[in-house]
């Protein structure tokens, strides 16, 4: 049985440099790379709420939503061809990681970030002006295919920027970044859909541009990471830009460990067959089991189809365009929790809380709509606090994941891959995270259609068993450089028997045989 473990923060190299304006600037233009991801995320399930949408490319769902009373209410909006619109960006993004990986490592974190916000350019461009289903679903294939890049690099880039002491709060901006693009996406929702002659949904669609040419045009502005160009064999541009990011001269130990890093990077062939090997058994479980577990949260059924889900549970269409809002501010002012605590508290705790508020949550949503709709949806009369109380426990679920694993779901898998394997694992991590939302987005209707208010019971079923998995097989990573972090496994009581016993260097593994426990 594995112990409960971690090492303590702080580890055995404290590297110099502070936090500098540059650095600041920097980390905060790229994580606006996550705009492009929050706002597909709220406008999606507000634009699919919009009668005129529905009507003009999803009749069925029209019907059945206003026409046919007889439509079961939690199966107003079970549709295969709504879902698939949902979806399909989550598969193309998924694809789209994998290509993205190879680019990131050769060419640099600046080039993905470019490729993903000219992909999310295009992808705007053709749903704002879409005249069929078809060209609604092109469109979302290229927005899949600018987040597969942006998701791919921008966490990488944050944590590669990043002084270590600072690296939590500056790479949780990128889910700030989600959070807003969320927040705002909904705010416009809300008001688009007041439009007269029905013509909102193209402003909500197409006003995907505005996030697109911020992230195109940072991209083209941004400087690379040291890590990056002592990769692709610039190191004395490597050094004057590492002097520049810390803010001090004297960057040797920390520079000397990013370049042999760096060298026995390049002697992978390839890194993607060597993640399958022993010493990565832990970084490869994490860059899996972290984003399934934070799919699994049920968050994104939230966060996709809010107001979808409050017009399922008795909401008209305006109210449920504004607690989609309300939800969407809960989030924004939630991450600035995680922001203000991560590198005070720690991974683990923020992971360990969250999870038992989610928990917690879930089964009062649950008991709430079972107790009000049963099984066949129809909550009659809805007493107007009744349904404040569902959306009050929503949004302190909505604030759990907020401060715990929307921020770290990016962050942890970003700051423990050594370089070697960096930009196959970050792969691995997004590709892993976007197949369980296009699974998620696909079947969350049907599922909400058959399962009822149980569809909660559900999700706080895996709520559960993540929280345990945090709690006997993460360790803490507060405070350790990024280049240092394979001390956290070699320490830990459960994960050292995988990880080869090697000279403390950079924390690249070299092989002396397994530590045995």
């Amino acid at each position: 049985m594995p112990a409960v473990g971690g090492i303590s923060s702080g580890g055995s190299k404290a590297y110099p440099g502070s936090l500098t304006p540059f650095v600041t600037v920097t980390c905060i233009v790229a994580a606006m790379g996550g705009l492009i991801f929050g706002y597909d995320i709220g406008i999606s399930g507000g634009v699919t709420s919009m009668d005129p949408f529905l009507k003009k490319f999803f009749p069925s769902v029209y019907n059945k939503k206003n026409l046919d009373k007889t439509t079961n209410q939690y199966c107003q909006y079970d549709s295969a061809t709504l879902t698939m619109f949902t979806s399909s960006l989550y598969l193309a993004a998924l694809l789209s990681s994998l290509v993205a990986s190879t680019i990131t490592r050769r060419f640099g974190r600046k080039l993905s970030m470019l490729f993903g916000g000219v992909l999310f350019l295009v992808g705007a461009l053709i749903n704002g002006f879409a005249q069929g289903v078809w060209m609604l679903i092109v469109g979302r294939i290229l927005l899949g295919f600018g987040i597969g890049f942006a998701n791919q690099s921008v966490p990488l880039y944050l944590s590669e920027m990043a002084p270590y002491k600072y690296r939590g709060a500056l790479n949780i901006g990128f889910q700030l970044s989600i959070t807003v693009g969320i927040l705002v996406a909904n705010v416009l929702n809300y008001f688009f859909a007041k439009i007269h002659g029905g013509w909102g949904w193209r402003l909500s669609l197409g006003g995907a541009m505005v996030p697109a040419l911020i992230i195109t045009i940072g991209s083209l502005v941004l400087p690379d990471t040291p890590n990056s160009m002592i990769e692709r064999g610039d190191r004395e541009k490597a050094r004057a830009q590492l002097q520049r990011v810390r803010g001090v001269s004297d960057v040797d130990e920390e520079f000397n460990d990013l370049v042999e890093a760096s060298e026995a990077s390049l002697q992978v062939e390839h890194p993607w067959r060597n993640l399958l090997q022993r010493k990565y058994r832990p970084h490869l479980t994490m860059a899996v089991l972290i984003p399934f577990f934070q799919q699994l949260t049920g968050i994104n059924v939230i966060m996709f189809y809010a107001p979808v889900l409050f017009s399922s549970i008795g909401f008209k269409d305006d109210a449920a365009l504004m607690s989609a809002v309300i939800t969407g501010v809960v989030n924004v002012v939630a991450t600035c929790v995680s922001i203000y605590g991560v590198d005070k508290w720690g991974r683990r705790a923020l992971f360990l809380e969250g999870g038992v508020q989610m928990l917690i949550c879930q089964a009062v949503v649950a008991a709430a709509i079972g107790a009000k709709f049963g099984t066949d949806g129809n909550p009659g009369d809805l007493p107007k606090w009744y349904a404040i109380v569902v959306v009050l426990f929503i949004c302190i679920y909505v604030s759990a994941f907020a401060w715990s694993w929307g921020p770290l779901g990016w962050l942890v898998p970003s700051e423990i891959f050594p370089l070697e394997i960096r930009s196959a694992a970050q792969s691995i991590n997004v590709s892993v995270n976007m197949f369980f939302t296009f699974v998620i987005a696909q079947i969350f209707l049907t599922m909400l259609c058959h399962m009822k208010f149980g569809l909660f019971i559900f999700f706080a079923f895996f709520v559960l068993v993540m929280t345990i998995f945090i709690f006997f097989f993460l360790p803490e990573t507060k405070g350790i450089p990024i280049e240092e972090m394979s001390q956290v496994w070699r320490a830990h009581p459960f994960w050292s028997r995988f990880v080869e016993h090697e000279d403390h260097g950079n924390g690249v593994e070299m092989g002396k045989g397994p530590l045995k426990v």
